[in-house]
C-alpha cells in the first residue's frame, strides 16, 4: 500500500504537528466506526480507586483491551501473525500523520485515554529504545498536551517486533501529580542541566530525569540505560517502561526498571487468575482490567504483590543509584 494513501496530512513543520494531530483525532473518531464506538464506550468505562500509603491507583474496566493484555509475544506466535502496526496491514479507515521522516502518528482505536495515539516506525524493526530516545523526546516536545510512553519488548508491548510509542492526554496518570508532590523528599543527583531523582518506596521503583537541555538528557539517559543493561546481560534490551512529557521546554522522563514481564496471577487458573499484564499505564497508576471479574475482585494487596513481582528489588535499585552516582 502506498504511504500517501494513508496520510491524513503532511505537517509543514514540527510546530503544527499538535494541531494536525488534533484534526486527525477528530476525523478518525467521527468517520471510523470502530474508533467512534470505542471512544464513546470509554466515556462509560467503569473505574474504581484505591489509595495505598497516600499513593493513588485507578482500576479501569476496559474489555476492548483484552487483545493487548493477553497478547502472545513469543517468537512463534509473532511469526504466525501479520504485524498490525505495519502500514499495509492497518484498517482501510485508519489514516495517520508522517513525522520526523520515519514515524507515523495514528489514533489508537482501542483507547485507555480520552485521547490515545500510537506512533509507529514506518519500517518493520524490533521494539528498542536505545537508538530512539531522541525521537521520544521530540514527540513529547511536539505533543505537549500528551504524555509519551514506551513499553519494552518484554514489558507490555503487544507488538515487540515493531518499534512504536504511544501517547495519551495529560492529567490522566496519577504519577504526573504525585511526582511533583514527592519530589522534594527523593534522593536527587545533578548532572550538567539534568536533575536525577530516585523513588525507592513508590510501591514500584522509579528513576526520573528532568532537564531543558535535550543533549544533556540523552547523555544521562544512555548512561542510566547502560547501567541497567549490565544488570540484565541476558536481555536484548533491559526491561523497562518509560513515561515522558514536555512542558515549557523542560522534559520529564520517568523510567521504571522491570524484573519480570507478567506476574504469577496472569498464569494462575480459576479464581486465582488476574489477567493483568503491567505496562507503562499500569506503572503510571492506572491498572487496566479487560475482564469484569478482575475489575471487581482486584485488591490493594494484589497491586502491591504485582508490583513486587514485576519491578526490580531494592538491592538492584540501590546498585543503579550507586553506579549513576559514581559516573557523574
Amino acid at each position: 500500500m502506498n504511504l500517501d494513501e494513508k496520510c491524513f496530512y503532511i505537517p509543514d513543520t514540527t510546530d503544527n504537528i499538535a494541531y494536525i494531530t488534533e484534526q486527525l483525532f477528530n476525523q478518525q473518531t467521527q468517520s471510523w466506526q470502530l474508533a467512534a464506538a470505542n471512544y464513546a464506550g470509554l466515556k462509560k468505562a467503569l473505574t474504581r480507586e484505591f489509595e495505598i500509603d497516600g499513593i493513588r491507583f485507578i482500576i479501569q474496566f476496559n474489555p476492548e483491551r483484552i487483545s493487548s493484555s493477553s497478547a502472545k509475544t513469543d517468537a512463534k506466535s509473532i511469526s504466525e501473525r501479520k504485524c498490525f502496526l505495519c502500514i499495509e496491514n492497518i484498517p482501510n479507515e485508519q489514516q495517520g500523520i508522517p513525522v520526523f521522516n520515519d514515524f507515523f502518528i495514528l489514533v489508537n482505536p482501542f483507547p485507555i485515554f480520552d485521547k490515545h495515539l500510537t506512533i509507529t516506525k514506518l519500517q518493520h524493526i524490533n521494539q528498542s529504545i536505545a537508538d530512539n530516545a531522541e525521537t521520544m523526546l521530540n514527540l513529547a516536545a511536539a505533543l505537549t498536551d500528551y504524555v509519551i510512553f514506551y513499553n519494552g519488548p518484554k514489558c507490555g508491548a503487544s507488538a515487540p517486533d515493531h518499534l512504536h510509542f504511544q501517547a495519551g492526554n495529560k492529567g490522566f496518570l496519577p504519577v504526573e501529580n504525585e511526582f511533583a508532590e514527592m519530589k522534594n523528599r527523593l534522593q536527587t543527583y545533578k548532572y550538567k542541566s539534568v536533575e536525577i531523582s530516585f523513588a525507592s518506596d513508590y510501591l514500584r521503583r522509579m528513576i526520573t530525569l528532568q532537564s531543558n537541555n535535550k543533549n544533556d538528557l540523552l547523555e544521562i539517559f544512555r548512561k542510566t540505560y547502560g547501567i541497567f543493561a549490565e544488570l540484565q546481560p541476558h536481555e536484548t534490551e533491559p526491561m523497562l517502561n518509560i513515561i515522558c512529557c514536555a512542558d515549557k521546554d523542560e522534559w520529564t522522563v520517568h523510567i521504571f526498571p522491570r524484573a519480570k514481564h507478567r506476574p504469577s496471577q496472569f498464569f494462575a487458573e480459576g479464581d486465582a487468575q488476574l489477567l493483568i499484564s503491567p505496562a507503562s499505564v499500569d506503572l503510571g497508576g492506572v491498572f487496566i482490567t479487560p475482564r469484569y471479574c478482575d475489575f471487581e475482585k482486584i485488591t490493594k494487596h494484589d497491586i502491591i504483590d504485582i508490583f513486587n513481582q514485576v519491578t526490580i528489588g531494592k538491592n538492584e535499585f540501590d546498585k543503579i543509584i550507586c553506579e549513576i552516582g559514581s559516573q557523574i
